[in-house]
């Protein structure tokens, strides 16, 4: 059994492949992509951490594809997911629709967990730094209390920044990435002052 981070998918949003300069030529192939990506690696045993933004576009069509992926599927929405609680009241019960759809848990907020040995938060959000020019969503972020920090949102911006580690396809192959190779990153790469 095998642990996985990925974020970002943003299925059946066809404007993401513009935005990011993703090598597709529409988001037919984009979400056939990332579906076959993430089952090649992903076996029925394994769990894959979705640190959010799975889907946008037309929910009938992007909302089948999670139940086509392999694993435990554990979300923690971002500011694209619906189900997102940064979007207020309004959030909670659409929880239920992602369940529905494949996930097997849903996790809201930044939260602590244990990779290869060491305490590192996840969230959507990065401590700072954006996908677009301006930082968004500040009251949502984690604080940084020099904890390395695995996210998404910020799509092809970085692999690793200081102490955060962005899991998100755009810079992983279109493919959920192993604990152990996020692991070995930590490890070995120079953490810069942020």
């Amino acid at each position: 059994m095998t642990t996985f981070f990925t974020a970002d998918q943003h299925f059946g949003h066809r404007n993401i492949i513009g935005y990011c300069g993703r090598p597709f030529h529409g988001v037919g192939e984009m979400n056939a992509v990332l579906v076959a990506n993430w089952n090649a690696v992903v076996g029925p045993h394994d769990t894959v951490h979705v640190l959010g933004d799975v889907a946008m576009g037309r929910r009938e069509e992007s909302m089948p594809l999670i139940g086509r992926l392999a694993g435990h599927k554990i979300l923690y929405p971002g500011n694209h997911d619906r189900c997102w609680y940064g979007r207020g009241e309004r959030a909670l019960p659409l929880e239920q629709e992602y369940l529905d759809a494949g996930f097997d848990e849903i996790r809201q907020g930044p939260i602590a967990m244990t990779v290869a040995n060491q305490e590192v938060l996840v969230c959507h959000l990065p401590y700072h730094g954006d996908s677009g020019e301006t930082g968004r969503y500040h009251k949502f972020r984690p604080l940084d209390e020099g904890m390395w920090l695995l996210h998404g949102h910020v799509h092809e911006k970085w692999r690793q920044q200081g102490r955060m580690v962005n899991v998100g396809v755009d810079v992983w192959d279109f493919t959920p990435v192993a604990e152990e190779v996020i692991a070995r990153l930590m490890d070995e790469a120079p953490v810069v002052s942020d």
